[in-house]
């Protein structure tokens, strides 16, 4: 079957909105996708007729509203490839995620002389922490450097990973290199010294990331704003074993099983990690964002954005001291550049001005902008709806923005 993507963009509404005057052209989705109308009506629905609080309430809409809750649930579980509905745990987004397992993990298992590696493309918020944690604990940051090209060291692994190495993160797909890193080499090593892994899944599940249990994956993070889904909402998937062996997070209600002030014992799992009210319109809402990616095919989504990376990447070269960064031969859907001459900030201004939305800035990954000594890049984010006329404007756009700052 065709990729339809005229029918795809009608079922976005913001796409038809005028920026400036000129219809919006929007490469941000690596920041937050925009939302398909099943999205946004399931949601509102929600809020009109089912809205109350879930696994509390014996009445009617409580009831119905949990049972859409679990079912959001499943539908991620099978979504991410994970074996068991209670290694997936709603969050707050992948920051809140990542946090979880930081704090709650290495109050288990990381001590004085231990250390954990992180790579050198990772962002802020697979990096800040596993600082904090180290801190707390005694333990050192080692980091996994990567090369020009985007692609990381795995010679360097040896040297990296021994046998005090508790926890190795990595990205699945680098917010600004685009990489989408050989992950296998780096899973068998870390195992092989009883370490475990936290894969960033933020870019890599809206691209053909997950099936966390077949690659291995001991803990994954991502944020439903990304894949089309609501903001507010994200997901931690943790090997049941190792959830199970942690400490909480936080405490509140849900969260227990008996309150007493001597002692108090906690809920099974999933529940021991959802204190409080959860985003329960959020997580139904995340589930209507993959029901409608799996309508549209996954595969198909991803053959169509891989075309229009090859097609930007081409043109964007056409425009006169842009340099681009990040040339892995694996990349997910997005090209951060410079262009000599002139300051990210404004070439993203004069394209606003034209309608066409980038990001621009350090994209909360500052070790990346110092190792190639730039203070900030222009990022242009490919989405499933996004189009070759579009890619064109956004050259159009540089090309006006190169005659006016320079």
């Amino acid at each position: 079957m065709a990729y339809d993507i005229e029918h795809i963009r009608h079922d976005f509404p913001i796409l038809e909105r005028e920026v400036n005057r000129r219809k919006l052209v929007y490469f941000d989705s690596g920041a937050t996708a925009q939302k398909p109308l099943e999205v946004i009506e399931t949601t509102e629905r929600l809020m009109r007729e089912y809205n109350a609080n879930i696994h509390r309430g014996v009445h009617h809409l409580s009831g119905v509203m949990t049972e859409m809750y679990e079912e959001a649930r499943e539908k991620l579980r099978q979504f991410i490839g994970a074996e068991h509905r209670e290694e997936v745990i709603f969050t707050a987004g992948a920051t809140a995620s990542i946090n979880l397992v930081a704090y709650a993990w290495s109050q288990r298992y990381l001590r004085a002389g231990d250390n954990v590696v992180v790579s050198e493309m990772e962002h802020h918020s697979n990096i800040v922490p596993w600082q904090l944690a180290c801190e707390r604990h005694g333990a050192e940051l080692r980091v996994l450097p990567f090369d020009d090209c985007g692609e990381l060291q795995l010679d360097k692994l040896d040297e990296l990973i021994d046998s005090r190495t508790r926890l190795v993160a990595v990205t699945e797909a680098s917010n600004t290199l685009g990489t989408m890193p050989l992950l296998e080499p780096i899973i068998a090593k870390a195992h092989g010294v009883g370490a475990v892994v936290m894969v960033d899944g933020c870019q890599g599940i809206v691209h053909g990331g997950g099936d966390v249990a077949r690659r291995g994956y001991d803990f994954y993070a991502f944020s439903g704003h990304k894949l089309y889904g609501p903001t507010g909402i994200g997901v931690l998937y943790g090997r049941k074993e190792l959830l199970e062996s942690m400490p909480p997070f936080m405490g509140g209600g849900d969260m227990v099983d008996k309150v007493t002030f001597a002692r108090t014992t906690y809920a099974p799992l999933p529940l021991k990690y959802e204190a409080g009210t959860s985003n329960f319109i959020g997580a139904v809402g995340l589930g209507a964002a993959v029901e409608y990616l799996q309508r549209v095919g996954v595969a198909a989504i991803e053959e169509h954005e891989q075309m229009l990376l090859e097609y930007m990447t081409s043109r964007l070269l056409e425009v006169e001291g842009l340099k681009i960064y990040g040339t892995a031969q694996r990349k997910c859907p997005l090209v951060c550049f410079t262009i000599e001459g002139t300051h990210p900030y404004d070439v993203g201004m004069i394209l606003d001005k034209l309608g066409v939305a980038i990001r621009t800035g350090h994209h909360c990954a500052e070790p990346v902008m110092t190792h190639y000594g730039v203070t900030g890049m222009c990022r242009a984010s490919i989405g499933m709806y996004n189009t070759r006329e579009e890619v064109d404007a956004l050259v159009e756009g540089l090309k006006r923005a190169v005659m006016m700052l320079k």
